[in-house]
């Protein structure tokens, strides 16, 4: 496999909050990538500073889409290129049809037999979605309105679909059924840059995961690595009581960051 995308030594800023301090991951041409961590980490400040949706940044860094720099470059440049993104809360076009909202995917597009194509694809994936094509997205329950969202990233056609949380607020049972679609839409040659609380799902379906802390990569290996790892079994994929999170604050002192 090739690299398709490339971030390197990134550092992101809100005004005067130091977001993102230094981080670096290669995603490869066919993969499944997540990256795991805590509420206020800086996993959603990754995904928004590669789809230029934070101005002027990164401050510092690059990000390669297919070897070409793409940091920068306004948004719709990026998804011209071969990006989507799936924003965390779905962000769907409440006032507009299921119809409308995934036409809306396919701005950037001008081959109406694609886009005709890519409609009976999405519906392939999500039927019920077939069975509501006249009906306002603001009135789909959160599953819905999910698979809306996914639908809407794949009708740009993109080789790289970024996903921001696709488990939130939905039931185990809907979750269960939106992993198995990311997993079916990466057999079919969509690469996944997945951001996830959810460590055990995401990385049940990843190849290679990453662990964000406070703006900066602090562990990242293969997914079956870091299922058997002891520290991420017991901090991430279990509960954490009084005595456990003491004892994660011990493991990062020790622990030497990268």
């Amino acid at each position: 496999m090739n690299p398709l995308l490339e971030i390197r030594n990134i550092e992101t800023y809100y005004d005067l909050i130091y977001a993102i301090r230094g981080a670096s991951l290669t995603v490869m041409e066919g993969s499944v990538t997540a990256i795991l961590g805590n509420n206020g980490a800086g996993k959603s400040t990754i995904l928004k500073t590669l789809m230029g949706l934070i101005e002027d940044q990164p401050d510092k860094g690059s990000i390669l889409f297919e070897g070409q720099s793409i940091d920068g470059r306004d948004t719709e440049d990026i998804v011209r290129r071969g990006i989507s993104y799936v924003p965390e809360g779905r962000e769907v076009f409440e006032e507009l049809s299921v119809r409308e909202n995934l036409l809306m995917g396919a701005y950037v597009r001008r081959d109406r037999d694609g886009i005709r194509q890519d409609f009976e694809r999405v519906y392939d994936y999500f039927p019920i979605l077939a069975n509501r094509t006249h009906q306002w997205a603001g009135t789909l329950s959160g599953g819905e309105q999910q698979m809306l969202a996914i639908g809407r990233a794949l009708m740009s056609r993109p080789k790289l679909l970024c996903l921001d949380e696709p488990s939130l607020g939905l039931s185990p049972l809907l979750v269960k059924e939106i992993f198995r679609i990311i997993t079916q839409i990466n057999t079919e040659g969509v690469t996944i840059l997945l951001v996830e609380q959810n460590a055990r799902m995401a990385l049940n379906i990843a190849d290679m995961g990453l662990i964000l802390e406070n703006g900066r990569f602090v562990m990242k290996g293969s997914s079956q690595e870091l299922l058997n790892d002891p520290n991420v079994k017991e901090f991430y994929l279990g509960m954490q009581d009084e005595s456990s999170a003491k004892g994660y604050q011990r493991w990062k002192r020790k622990r030497r960051w990268r």
